[in-house]
């Protein structure tokens, strides 16, 4: 088998450079906190698997240095967009949180991100391990190889990203509005009824200037919206489930 892909090393060094490519953009995968040795040597495996099934079907690697350059970085970005549009899908679980952070009182509070090596709100932080536990759930990682992997080589070549170019970057750019659409959704019921909740606050300071309402009225936030998450999260835990199988569906379509 290892003199097999000797041989056809060209073949196989494109079929990495796609799952590759996926891999580092994939929701979880793409993480600092993974060794780059692990990525690779998943991409590998991955690659190994579904290299004899794509000799079989007659994929072969472009004649030419320039053809082959080209298609290395057409199958480069082809793994890209995969993993890059599941990412967006997976960040509107985390960006629901930013949203109502600031309501809660919790803006300021930010926690460090060892998979995405960056601070996020403790909120987001919470609904960001929700997220995962959700998207293996789903089996996220199996439809991620069978769709990003088997589906794409079967139904796209490099040679179609020139083809419908327009499309595929219209496609991701629809992709990053939905994303903060979702989001808003799955955010508005905690984000709306504290918005209430301050805008009740800062009329009867008004009135009652005495009372000394803005102080009182962060613990009140803060429980409600605890209260509010905890009467919300089943309802916001399905909404991000669908929302996993509506993003591999979209791609899906989105392969033809």
């Amino acid at each position: 088998m290892l003199d097999e892909f000797v041989r056809n090393a060209d073949l196989f060094f494109l079929i990495a450079v796609r799952i590759l490519a996926m891999v580092e953009t994939a929701p979880l995968l793409s993480g600092e906190g993974i060794p780059q040795a692990a990525k690779v040597a998943l991409a590998g495996f991955a690659a190994a698997a579904v290299y004899p099934w794509l000799k079989d079907a007659g994929f072969v690697a472009p004649d030419g240095a320039a053809a082959y350059v080209a298609a290395v970085a057409g199958e480069a970005l082809i793994g890209l967009i995969i993993g890059f549009f599941l990412t967006v899908v997976y960040a509107a679980f985390t960006t629901a949180g930013q949203f109502f952070s600031l309501q809660m009182g919790f803006g300021a509070s930010e926690t460090y991100d060892p998979l995405a090596q960056t601070e996020i709100p403790v909120v987001g932080q919470f609904l960001n391990l929700i997220a995962m536990f959700i998207f293996i759930n789903v089996n996220g990682f199996q439809k991620l190889f069978l769709i990003g992997v088997q589906r794409s080589f079967m139904s796209l070549r490099a040679a179609d990203l020139l083809i419908n170019r327009e499309d595929w970057f219209a496609y991701m750019a629809g992709s990053l509005g939905a994303m903060f659409g979702d989001a808003l959704i799955l955010a508005f019921p905690i984000f709306g009824t504290l918005l209430l909740i301050s805008v009740t606050m800062g009329l009867l300071s008004k009135a009652a200037p005495q009372m000394n309402l803005l102080t009182e009225g962060f613990p009140l936030a803060i429980i409600t919206a605890f209260l509010l998450l905890a009467t919300a999260m089943p309802f916001m835990v399905e909404a991000f489930a669908g929302l996993v199988e509506a993003g591999f569906e979209s791609i899906s379509r989105m392969m033809g």
